[in-house]
């Protein structure tokens, strides 16, 4: 009971630094609330370096909590901080490098991990503080990079530091399309205020950018591809792998989705958003039905575990090629400066809740409906296919009024399309608005 505890606690830490994540982006800043997080991950890694000693597993449990809220606040602003810092045609590419990094720190948690390393019994309170090694790192190297250009120009004011940060960040050629683009949000969002979750909510003009957000988000953990983490080591033992080898083959499955998410930042500026995520959710179905199959057959045949075992592979592969860093870049590109803060808390309680869900009926799927317990994760993927295919617009390479102007044939259909401004809006170069806080 207190291990089920232990592990489950992280998701709700994540839900909760989700949700203070927006918040503190507002206040503090993109890069700001980056160098602040890092306080909740040194603390759980002190607390958890010292359970041992103390003989507590409730600092454990803390600790967990506390790293939970790091993870959840980090997911969330990582993201936004790449794609508000990025060149419109390079956007995608560099915000699907928070993915990369996540999915390097898995493959770098599970080498860690080794019985060699960390994970024999008398160092396990080093291996769950490893974690506060990157955030060192962090905290040496954050403080050298600018801001957020679309931070500091629109909500806080400053042109002149946006200026400086666009120069630091894209060069002299590029800051001045760059400016245009942000200097055109400002003047759309002028005299508006930080926007609350609750009143995306209740806005039209929002609607199927909320629910292209919430669907992503949720159907990232609901496909199932932590699940299959848990079936690995099943499927290893059943094609004779020994016990004490596992470990090695577990090291290959983040292996696997650290190479796809890779793959995916090549691509996602050359093939776009739609087809990566369809792309993605439609192999993962596939492999689903062929893993499925291979279970159903695993007692009839001694070669079909090796098929299991291709299927997860190729199944977390898929998962790295779209869902994995997608998800995460649609908030950027999809919602505006006042809105944005709002559309990621809701983007990651979705995500870290049904994380927490899939976590608890899973061990439940897999007793009642055995060989067919991946069918639920297949139906989830094809219907985020579909999803994706019909309602989700192309973003690649477009402005902010474009994609806006896409979402309003949605939001308004059947009506007169609501202009909330024009691509040719007019404005003055230099003039700045502020955007108030919560």
């Amino acid at each position: 009971m207190v291990w089920s505890i232990i592990v489950s606690i992280f998701s709700l830490g994540g839900f909760a630094g989700s949700l203070i994540a927006g918040p503190m982006t507002i206040r503090f800043g993109r890069r700001n609330c980056l160098l602040l997080n890092n306080v909740f991950l040194m603390t759980g890694a002190l607390l958890a370096v010292s359970s041992r000693a103390a003989k507590s597993f409730e600092m454990i449990i803390i600790a967990r909590v506390l790293v939970g809220i790091n993870a959840g606040i980090s997911m969330n602003v990582q993201p936004m901080y790449f794609g508000e810092s990025a060149p419109k045609h390079l956007r995608g590419a560099i915000s699907i490098s928070s993915a990369v990094f996540t999915a390097f720190g898995v493959v770098l948690g599970q080498v860690v991990g080794l019985r060699e390393i960390l994970g024999s019994e008398p160092c396990w309170q080093y291996l769950l503080a490893s974690n506060a090694i990157p955030g060192l790192v962090q905290l040496l190297t954050l403080p050298w990079f600018p801001e957020s250009p679309r931070y500091l120009l629109i909500d806080r004011g400053d042109k002149e530091a946006c200026i400086n940060a666009l120069r630091r960040l894209q060069g002299c050629d590029a800051q001045i399309s760059e400016l245009n683009d942000i200097l055109q949000e400002q003047a759309e969002t002028k005299g508006m205020r930080a926007r609350r979750p609750w009143e995306l909510f209740n806005d039209r003009s929002v609607r199927w950018q909320l629910i292209s957000v919430m669907v992503t988000s949720s159907a990232m953990q609901l496909c199932g591809n932590d699940s299959i983490y848990f079936y690995a080591s099943y499927i290893f033992k059943k094609t004779g792998v020994a016990d004490d080898r596992i470990q090695y083959m577990t090291i290959g499955t983040g292996t696997c989705e650290l190479s796809a998410c890779i793959l995916c930042n090549l691509l996602v500026e050359r093939k776009g958003r739609r087809f990566m995520l369809m792309g993605g959710y439609i192999l993962m179905a596939v492999w689903a039905v062929v893993f499925t199959i291979a279970l159903l057959f695993e007692p009839y045949t001694s070669w079909m575990p090796y098929i299991s075992m291709t299927c997860i592979f190729t199944y977390i592969l898929s998962f790295g090629l779209g869902p994995a860093g997608l998800a995460g870049v649609l908030p950027t590109e999809i919602f505006n400066q006042t809105a944005r803060p709002a559309a990621y808390m809701i983007a990651g309680s979705m995500m870290w809740l049904n994380l927490f869900l899939v976590g608890m009926i899973f061990p439940f799927l897999v007793s009642e409906l055995r060989q067919y317990c991946f069918v639920p994760f297949g139906a989830v993927c094809l219907l985020s296919a579909l999803f994706v295919g019909y309602f989700l617009p192309e973003t690649k390479g477009k402005s902010l009024s474009a994609i806006t102007s896409d979402f309003n044939k949605l939001n308004f259909k059947g009506q007169e399309e609501k202009c909330v401004l024009p691509d040719t809006a007019l404005y003055q170069l230099g003039e700045v608005s502020r955007s108030e806080k919560f």
